[in-house]
């Protein structure tokens, strides 16, 4: 589990951050926190920015203006491997799991992120063995820990995905659309285990565009359209705002 602070604690800061492709502004002077024990959730049109905001925060591309802060700490222009072991951990939306490793190999390798080689034998891999066997228990892998991820079925790589996340034991989740494409059951079983990790601790962001997903899990909306942010706050007051309706379902007149 992720070491729990109190709720409401600021964990990331974004100040005024800004990221441009040419002359295309993908992130406009956004500023936003994240604070802990909440679900926090980006929604928009295509082309918001909100990728685009994760990869800044992760450091997969640099800024072009505006400071990224983990508790308190500078963070920009730290590589991405170096984000994830202060604490941040993310999905992408390609999954990028090991395809030709098993379920548990693909668990192990973020369990001990300083060993490279990856070493699976000895008394500390049996306690990391042990860790991800609850992991996978609790997502519903257990029975496949020995089978290839790339002959998984695709809600079964979803999870697999998430299980990576989990076993990191970060304090904060970024979340590139995790839900989509599940199945029912799928969905109620991702519903479930984001509740009981917010509960233990761990604080979320989420990109979502399925409306019953945002209104099942958020405790913050944060609303981005061209790079800039509109809104912030409560899912009540962003979802009741028929403005940012407007610009969601793609009506600007």
């Amino acid at each position: 589990m992720s070491d729990a602070g109190p709720v409401g604690e600021t964990l990331l800061e974004l100040r005024n951050l800004e990221k441009s492709f040419g002359g295309v502004k993908a992130v406009d002077d956004v500023t936003m926190n994240l604070r802990s024990g909440i679900v926090t959730t980006l929604v928009g049109p295509n082309g918001a920015g909100k990728t685009t905001l994760f990869n800044l925060i992760t450091g997969h591309v640099p800024r072009s203006g505006g400071t990224v802060r983990w508790l308190g700490q500078d963070i920009g222009g730290i590589k991405p491997y170096r984000v994830a072991r202060l604490g941040i951990a993310r999905s992408f939306q390609d999954l990028r799991l090991f395809d030709e490793m098993t379920v548990e190999e693909n668990v192990l390798t973020v369990t001990e992120p300083s060993s490279l080689p990856f070493r699976f034998t000895g008394p500390s891999a049996r306690v990391r063995r042990e860790r991800v066997q609850h992991i996978l228990e609790r997502i519903g892998l257990a029975d496949k820990r020995k089978a290839r991820a790339t002959n998984l079925a695709y809600a079964e790589r979803k999870f697999l995905s998430l299980a990576r996340i989990m076993a990191t034991k970060s304090r904060l989740w970024l979340l590139d659309e995790p839900a989509s494409g599940l199945d029912p059951a799928s969905y109620g079983l991702f519903l479930d285990l984001l509740r009981r990790e917010v509960k233990a601790g761990v604080t979320v962001c989420i990109i979502e565009h399925n409306l019953d997903i945002v209104i099942s899990v958020s405790d913050r909306i944060a609303f981005l359209d061209r790079g800039r942010l509109l809104a912030d706050d409560d899912p009540k007051v962003v979802l009741a705002d028929p403005k940012l309706a407007a610009i969601y379902f793609g009506d600007r007149s």
